[in-house]
This record gives structure tokens, C-alpha cells and sequence, in this order.
């Protein structure tokens, strides 16, 4: 299998790779497929995303996907973070093979579940039902 060099960076040089003690919400998500599993830690400040962090356990590929979507998240107000997508991750990262891709679907859904956990605690409940769906 071959990897793009941005895949191969953020698996060696992972970003934002560790836990968030003081998270103001907490989001995880386990693949069936493959069964890696990822939780994103997210700090809110004026409904935009101030800092992000993950812990993952699984392939080189996940840890690369959990890194660029916490690239891609950090700064983001929360409606906009919601709309990050697996085309975005897959972009991001150069490309994955297609057996990957589903990696891209993990961080997704973790990040979703943690801004709709968010969104559930403080009342703002206008988040995606299905935060699971990422196209």
C-alpha cells in the first residue's frame, strides 16, 4: 500500500494527539468495520471551537485521519466544524486507498458526536440527528 506524504506526516508527527482534561465536551466513536476506536476532546469559546484534541487506538491510517480533522476543526465555529466532511479528510490527507477510507468516517463521526454532545449539554440543540451520516 502506498501512502501520500501528508498521510505518512501526520502518522509519524501526529497533531493534537492527547487527552483534554478540561473539555467542555467529549465525543467517541468506535468502527465496525475494523474496530478502531477514537475520542475527540473539544474546548468551546463562543461557539467556535478554541482547542481540540484525540485519543485513538487502531491503524496508522486513523491516526492520521484523527489528526488532519483536528486540523481542520481547530478555530472552526461549531456549524462550520459540523460540515467537515470525509471528502475533506480524504482531500486533506493527499488521498487514501480506497481498503482506508472508512478511517476518514471515524474521525468524523467522533468529531460530530463530540460537538453534538456539546451542543446537548449547553441546550443548543440544533446539531445532526445522525452525527454516524458523513457524506
Amino acid at each position: 500500500m502506498i501512502y501520500s506524504d501528508r498521510v505518512l506526516m501526520h502518522c509519524l508527527w501526529p497533531q493534537n494527539a492527547y487527552s483534554m482534561l478540561d473539555a467542555d465536551a467529549v465525543g467517541s466513536y468506535i468502527e465496525p468495520s475494523c474496530e478502531d476506536a477514537l475520542t475527540f476532546y473539544i474546548k468551546i469559546k463562543d461557539n467556535c471551537i478554541q482547542d481540540i484534541s484525540y485519543l485513538a487506538s487502531g491503524s496508522c491510517v486513523s491516526i492520521a485521519t484523527c489528526s488532519i480533522t483536528s486540523e481542520l476543526a481547530k478555530g472552526k465555529c461549531l456549524d462550520d466544524a459540523l460540515k467537515i466532511t470525509t471528502e475533506d479528510i480524504i482531500e486533506g490527507l493527499g488521498g487514501l486507498p480506497e481498503n482506508k477510507v472508512h478511517c476518514s468516517n471515524l474521525a468524523v463521526s467522533a468529531l460530530r458526536n463530540a460537538i453534538n454532545n456539546y451542543q446537548r449539554l449547553t441546550g443548543t440543540e440544533d446539531y445532526y440527528e445522525n452525527s454516524n451520516t458523513c457524506r
